[in-house]
């Protein structure tokens, strides 16, 4: 895995440079887009200058969709550009696969510039990735890469459930493995509880040491920021 060197954002800018957190998962479907999405309001609510992107998804149709991850973000935060994921692609597969289906050829470096002058002037820039975090996207580059190359911390979201320990302490590894900084955790209880809800998140503090917030999932977009208010601490903010 490679990628370009993480951009100096101040010498680019009179304004100061922003947070820029990358929100992975260990999985797909584990609650990344509501989690980015209620940090974005969180930070709203704080009078924080705000942005959300999706640099790749899949799964859309051609013409943009209320649902789609990159438009829920863009309302999230309040931002006029990107109103949707950067790259936006048809088949429900990792984003190398869907290119590959319709003969698409992915500028990872060019995501990369786009994201870099994005994220100029805000004081928080959250980046969803796509799946976990070795989830491709694209044959050469994953979720390591694109924080590298954005100089980003990572924040990694899980679902609170039985298997979760192993996943979760599996990325968090990963990210130190690969000298990337994971700032914590923030664990989404499932549709259904089963008997290891609710003790997770002390098993994976005391294996890794990381920090890990347990969220209140609700689908009220203000209990969702309330309830991520909390983590914008870590970043500082």
């Amino acid at each position: 895995m490679g990628g370009e060197q993480p951009v100096n954002f101040s010498a680019q800018s009179a304004w100061s440079s922003p947070t820029v957190v990358v929100v992975t998962g260990t999985d797909t479907g584990v609650g990344k887009t509501w989690a980015t999405a209620s940090l974005a309001r969180a930070a709203r609510a704080a009078g924080r200058r705000v942005v959300a992107i999706k640099p790749f998804e899949t799964g859309c149709s051609s013409q943009r969709a209320a649902q789609e991850d990159g438009v829920v973000l863009a309302e999230a935060s309040g931002q006029q550009a990107p109103a949707e994921a950067l790259v936006r692609l048809r088949e429900p597969v990792a984003p190398p696969e869907a290119a590959e289906r319709e003969g698409v050829v992915l500028d990872y470096n060019g995501v990369v510039r786009e994201l870099r002058a994005l994220v100029i002037g805000s004081d928080l820039a959250l980046i969803e990735g796509a799946g976990g975090v070795l989830s491709p996207l694209t044959w050469n580059q994953t979720v390591i890469d694109l924080a590298r190359d954005l100089g980003a911390r990572v924040l990694v979201v899980a679902q609170d459930r039985l298997g979760t320990i192993s996943h979760t302490v599996s990325a968090l590894k990963l990210l130190s493995w690969h000298d990337v900084r994971a700032t914590g955790v923030v664990l989404i209880p499932p549709e259904h509880p089963d008997a290891s809800t609710g003790s997770n998140a002390r098993a994976i503090t005391g294996l890794t040491s990381a920090p890990v917030h347990l969220a209140v999932r609700s689908r009220d977009p203000a209990v969702g920021a309330q309830s991520l208010k909390e983590v914008l601490g870590w970043f500082g903010l």
